[in-house]
């Protein structure tokens, strides 16, 4: 599975961590870094930008964004359509943002996530199977 992940300087660090992961259950991962490359000041739409690009552009399945709350990055993905970022903060959280809203994007809080937490949170989401059915009426909404 190809997964484009994407951060500023404040998640620098714990993208340069995940990457170092190669296999999730089995699964080889192949990781499209989009940013940043240093922790030197950066602006985080610009990695947003490109983590959804290429989601956008079917180049990856999945997309990861980390800054230091998320809460930025969430906010900027989420106004591409067909764009599902979610800020995710435990293992039930991440799972049900793909099983119920088609996260196709997880977004992680550098500041407030340890490597081996958004480990788990990242396995979680990715054996996650949408529901569809009345979750993607609700999308359909949105859309």
């Amino acid at each position: 599975m190809k997964i484009a992940i994407g951060a500023d300087h404040r998640g620098f660090e714990l993208k340069q961590a995940l990457k170092k992961i190669t296999q999730y259950d089995g699964q080889a991962i192949e990781w499209i870094d989009c940013g940043a490359d240093n922790t030197q000041r950066s602006d985080y739409p610009v990695f947003v930008n490109a983590v959804c690009d290429q989601l956008l552009h079917k180049h990856i399945e999945r997309g990861i964004l980390i800054c230091s709350t998320g809460v930025g990055m969430s906010i900027a993905a989420n106004r591409y359509k067909n764009i599902y970022a979610a800020l995710v903060w435990n293992v039930d959280i991440a799972r049900a943002a793909r099983q119920e809203d088609n996260a196709n994007v997880l977004v992680l809080a550098a500041d407030y996530t340890t490597v081996d937490q958004a480990q788990d949170m990242i396995q979680a989401w990715l054996n996650a199977e949408f529901k569809g059915g009345r979750y993607q009426e609700r999308i359909d909404m949105i859309d």
